[in-house]
């Protein structure tokens, strides 16, 4: 996405978000939500299997700098210093598949989520456009799913509809990522939202082949398209290497990504070039490892990002986990990392449109972050509980100064979220 041309040149930034993945690390990899299974008692078994779950998430960031803007400069779920907010309220249905079974399913996804970060999640045509305020509804996910034992003995899976971006390490689902914060590689170098379909090919047990259409990074078609070309994914899975200890997931993406309204007709062929790959090793059963490289071209803009991220959690007793995140992000241009002034102007930038925006020359950005998660057994229903504070440090490595609306080279922030669901 662009802003208009006609804007001065410290306005005109590109925005690539990110965050979703098959494969999250952390403490919380265990299963998001309890489930309340609708049809528990009915004949057919395919009914059987429609579960209803539900998530409430809230958080903030302090921030003791107090940037005159009031933003928390590389931040978006926590991007208002100093103010509390609801970022989540979820309602899923669905109805899994099971790809180990070899047999034909046929299953679905519908998930609702109201807060502060549907503002960062919309699919243009779709909700965008719903209301001005912080607080927005979002059509996460409604999606058909689909396992057909074909082509190989472990067969292929297909999703398609709306689809969360399978890019990256941190996911939307704050119940499957370490931090409330998000890394810089997850809001600005990975895609967020799709309409399209990915496939999932089961070649052997341990290598997975995966890819994918859609018509392009959280847009649809028509005039809610910001250029009329599509876009797709191909990458893959190692499985159990290391004595079942060590995953590798690959995933590289295609497709123009520009506005014709920023940057002309040429933003229909102008390739955007995203790859991203993690290795997630599981040192023992208290300790796992995490790492992520990624790499960002964009033809149009002549623009380029890459990063490397670390994660570590360490699981002091069974409802304690230590978390921590170290990064090295590196945005050439100063045309990706932006912090948008407005609850509109996210999306109003994929269309190249009116986005008021705090940005940043290139930089090379430094993040460490520390935290807890505390996820107790509560029980009575309420099976989904977690409170997670962190400690985070940003600083720029070259000498710009990005942070608290321009003033410093650097930014200390703590907080953190708390949820609960069932």
């Amino acid at each position: 996405m662009n802003l208009l041309r006609r804007f001065p040149r410290h306005c005109r930034k590109i925005f690539a978000a990110g965050a979703l993945t098959l494969l999250a690390t952390t403490a919380m990899q265990e299963s998001a939500h309890a489930e309340i299974a609708l049809f528990k008692t009915a004949s057919n078994p395919w009914l059987q299997g429609i579960n209803l779950s539900g998530l409430i998430e809230g958080g903030i960031m302090a921030n003791p700098a107090r940037p005159d803007n009031g933003i928390n400069f590389g931040n978006f779920l926590g991007d208002h210093a100093n103010q509390a907010q609801l970022n989540q309220i979820s309602l899923t249905l669905s109805k899994a598949i099971d790809p180990t079974k070899s047999e034909f399913q046929v299953g679905f996804m519908l998930e609702a989520l109201y807060g502060s970060d549907a503002r960062y999640y919309h699919l243009l045509g779709l909700s965008n456009k719903m209301t001005s305020d912080r607080y927005q509804l979002l059509p996460a996910q409604a999606h058909v799913d689909v396992h057909a034992p074909i082509l190989s003995k472990g067969g292929i899976d297909m999703q398609a509809g709306i689809l969360p971006a399978p890019m990256g390490v941190e996911v939307l689902d704050p119940t499957l990522r370490p931090f409330y914060s998000l890394a810089y590689t997850s809001q600005y170098s990975v895609p967020f939202e799709h309409l399209g379909a990915m496939f999932h090919w089961h070649v052997t047990p341990m290598f997975d082949f995966n890819f994918g259409v859609d018509t392009g990074n959280q847009t649809t078609w028509g005039r809610n398209d910001n250029n009329n070309a599509a876009a797709g994914y191909f990458g893959f899975n190692l499985n159990g290497l290391a004595h079942g200890k060590l995953n590798i997931a690959e995933l590289s993406r295609v497709g123009p990504e520009n506005a014709v309204a920023a940057i002309g007709p040429r933003a229909n062929t102008a390739q955007r070039w995203w790859n991203d790959i993690a290795a997630f090793y599981t040192v023992n059963d208290k300790l796992s490892l995490t790492g992520e490289f990624n790499f960002l071209h964009d033809d149009g803009l002549r623009a380029e990002t890459w990063s490397v991220v670390t994660f570590a959690a360490y699981k002091i007793t069974p409802s304690l986990t230590f978390n921590y995140r170290g990064e090295l992000y590196r945005d050439n241009s100063g045309m990706f990392v932006v912090n948008f002034l407005t609850n509109q102007a996210y999306m109003n930038a994929f269309l190249g449109g009116y986005a008021p925006a705090q940005t940043a020359p290139a930089t090379t950005y430094g993040a460490l972050t520390l935290g807890v998660t505390y996820r107790p057994d509560l029980g009575h229903g309420v099976r989904v509980f977690a409170l997670r504070p962190e400690i985070r440090f940003d600083r720029s490595l070259n000498g710009t100064s990005p942070f608290n609306d321009g003033r410093n080279t650097g930014m200390f922030t703590f907080g953190g979220d708390a949820m609960i669901g069932f």
